[in-house]
């Protein structure tokens, strides 16, 4: 997930493999303009059954979103043990998330001439207010005032954005705000609120979430196979589910968790244990994926076998992220890793607020040189390194967002 409750223990390979996915991200992103690469470099086409390393991404960050769950709610129970305020957290964390969502999805389609401000430049001042709203600001009573100040403030101006907000559609009406695609944040909140819809009730049961695992995978599977058909007229606000897809994705990692560091990771208390766990769930999902490949392999369909091979693959890299780093504890190598993986919706945001800004002042150079082959690569790279050196910059300045 590209977000962390503020003060939830810190496990290692988690904000590891949370910052390598994060850095995989900037990287195949600023990729996708450069032309003239090998397929496997960009996302496969929807009516192909494919699936490649980019298809990747989006999954990996909806496992990560569902293995920090159980450390999150324990964390916060701890602290408050009232389950109605924690609703009202995982609420609010969905809703913030979607609109930053709204806001990523809205930034090229408003109408300067009705808004009297440049698309993106509504989209920099959107985002910039979301931050001030979201920052995790230093416990001082000194400065209590400001603070509190800054950060009414922010929410303030993304009112006053989405008020203003106003574009043209194909008709040549006028329209407000976009909701049928709420990018990848919005796609992580409403998974993240079905994931803990589930979650949460049964969470003292050691093996519910494998069982709503299995349970969501099949509605997947019946959904592809149109032997479900209703989740494909109906809105994510109506049915946040949607075909099962995503909130398989996360419950994946919820279990995985649950072995690993989760409430229930004392009855495996040896890294052999958690293996005898990971491997066949693993094995698993792999053999499932591949007996579901007859209903196709694409993430842009939401196939049950691009859910099961991504879920294979993820168990397996965290499984040996988790040996290395938390057990071996050699976690030098992976400190390029650490300002992404614990400062994850900050360094998110970053390289839109990039594109928003170069957009807004004209600069089209970045997109008119080094957008072939090899010298698109090497820009990408650049790029991303230069992104996650600013995350570390931010980490340093103590500059954090919190959900």
């Amino acid at each position: 997930m590209p977000t962390a409750t503020a003060q939830a223990p810190r496990v290692v390979s988690i904000d590891v493999f949370r910052g390598l996915t994060m850095i995989v991200m900037i990287f195949v992103n600023d990729l996708a303009s450069v032309k003239g690469l090998p397929w496997w470099t960009y996302h496969a086409p929807t009516r192909v059954d494919a699936m490649t390393y980019v298809d990747m991404v989006f999954p990996a960050f909806l496992f990560i979103l569902g293995m920090a769950i159980p450390l999150a709610t324990e964390q916060r129970l701890r602290k408050d043990p009232s389950v109605p305020r924690l609703w009202l957290h995982i609420l609010l964390r969905s809703v913030s998330l979607l609109v930053l969502g709204l806001i990523l999805t809205n930034a090229g389609a408003g109408s300067r001439e009705l808004m009297h401000i440049g698309p993106q430049a509504w989209a920099i001042v959107a985002l910039l207010g979301a931050v001030l709203f979201l920052m995790a600001y230093p416990k001082s009573e000194r400065y209590r005032t400001i603070f509190t100040a800054l950060r009414y403030t922010g929410l303030a101006v993304v009112v006053a954005m989405f008020a203003v907000f106003r574009r043209v559609t194909k008709d040549g009406d006028v329209a407000w705000i976009r909701t049928a695609y709420p990018e990848i944040l919005g796609l992580l909140a409403f998974a993240y609120f079905c994931v803990c819809l589930l979650y949460i009730p049964t969470r003292r049961w050691r093996w519910a979430s494998l069982a709503w695992f299995v349970l969501l995978t099949a509605f997947c599977a019946a959904c592809t196979a149109k032997w479900i058909t209703f989740p494909s007229h109906t809105s994510l606000y109506m049915w946040p589910f949607d075909n099962g897809s995503s909130a398989s994705l996360a419950m994946a990692g919820v279990a995985t968790s649950i072995v690993f560091v989760g409430p229930h990771s004392s009855r495996w208390p040896s890294f052999f244990d958690k293996a005898k766990f990971a491997l066949p769930f693993a094995a698993a999902a792999l053999l499932a994926g591949w007996l579901l490949t007859p209903l196709g392999i694409s993430k842009n369909r939401a196939t049950p076998a691009w859910c099961l091979y991504s879920v294979g693959c993820f168990v397996l890299i965290f499984t040996l992220l988790y040996w290395i780093c938390d057990v071996k504890r050699r976690t030098r190598w992976a400190s390029f890793t650490r300002a992404p993986g614990a400062n994850t919706l900050l360094t998110y945001l970053l390289p839109d607020l990039w594109y928003f800004l170069i957009g807004t002042l004209g600069i089209t150079w970045f997109q008119n040189h080094f957008a072939w082959g090899m010298p698109g690569v090497i820009r990408a790279t650049i790029f991303t390194t230069a992104m996650v050196s600013i995350a570390a910059l931010f980490a340093r300045w103590k500059l954090r967002l919190q959900l």
